[in-house]
């Protein structure tokens, strides 16, 4: 990496990662350059195309998998054909082929971390040692499609003898790595989670979700404590959440994405603004 290296950490949180590409407008419009990228989940997603293409021609390629066809039929079958996967596999309500194919579509002839522009981290949940696991070489769309398999909803990635789970589960906005790896300033990208205030629940459904986001939330606000002296992080705004986030099928509004992206770009180009940076 560089002398002064800076890292790009892209956390996860589902369709809620739109928000990363209006931030990363912003940065690359800054002039402001990646040179190592660390990602989870959907993170692991927009971060392997922005290792593979580091510059701002990286939004539109971004903006358009996000917006395409190919991207609203990630999670976009009908729930008839979801139950009927449910009660044939027992383990998941959608196919992760979509997904793979967006991703040899985007990524083109690059097919292993080495190709890659720069450096690109992902992390995903071992389940036989229920641990985090680094890939950081080798090929590239299976270690991507092990971060992202949100569990229930997309099956276990298996890698040679190993089953993943989404990296969310065990590592949900990846700061440590982009600190023990050397990184001098580091952007974190996140989806909004984190900024909105959490409280009691009052329903079993309410419970689920406070109870997920203390076990995401909690591994972050420890890292934060242990940056180093001389460390400049700067977690950039999402620009807030969007009416119906808090439903349980919301992780399917692909509708909302084009939102989410001008909201964190306005929210990260003021927030650039008006910080040192650094």
């Amino acid at each position: 990496m560089a002398a002064s290296p800076v890292a790009f950490v892209l956390g996860g949180g589902g369709v809620r990662g739109a928000a990363e590409v209006g931030m990363l407008q912003a940065l690359l419009e800054a002039g402001i350059r990646p040179d190592l990228v660390v990602g989870t989940s959907i993170g692991a997603v927009n971060g392997a195309l922005l290792a593979a293409e580091p510059t701002p021609a990286v939004v539109e390629r971004l903006r358009r998998a996000w917006t395409s066809p190919a991207a609203k039929a990630v999670y976009g079958d009908s729930l008839g054909r979801q139950l009927r996967r449910l009660v044939s596999t027992r383990t998941h309500l959608n196919s992760p082929e979509p997904l793979r194919r967006l991703l040899e579509d985007e990524l083109g002839e690059i097919r292993t971390f080495e190709q890659l522009a720069v450096p690109l981290h992902v992390v995903a949940a071992s389940i036989e040692r229920a641990a985090e696991h680094w890939f950081d070489s080798g090929p590239l769309i299976p270690a991507v499609l092990a971060s992202a398999a949100v569990p229930g909803v997309l099956p276990a990635a298996r890698i040679g003898d190993e089953h993943f789970m989404d990296g969310g589960l065990v590592n949900s906005i990846p700061l440590e790595a982009a600190v023990r790896s050397g990184a001098q300033t580091v952007y974190v990208l996140q989806v909004g989670r984190i900024e909105e205030p959490l409280s009691a629940p009052e329903r079993a459904l309410d419970t689920a979700r406070v109870a997920f986001e203390v076990a995401r939330r909690h591994r972050f606000a420890r890292d934060l404590t242990l940056v180093p002296e001389g460390v400049k992080v700067h977690v950039l705004p999402s620009g807030g959440p969007l009416d119906g986030d808090e439903k349980v099928r919301s992780y399917r509004q692909m509708s909302t994405a084009t939102r989410r992206m001008e909201r964190a770009y306005a929210a990260t180009r003021d927030y650039l603004g008006a910080v040192e940076l650094g």
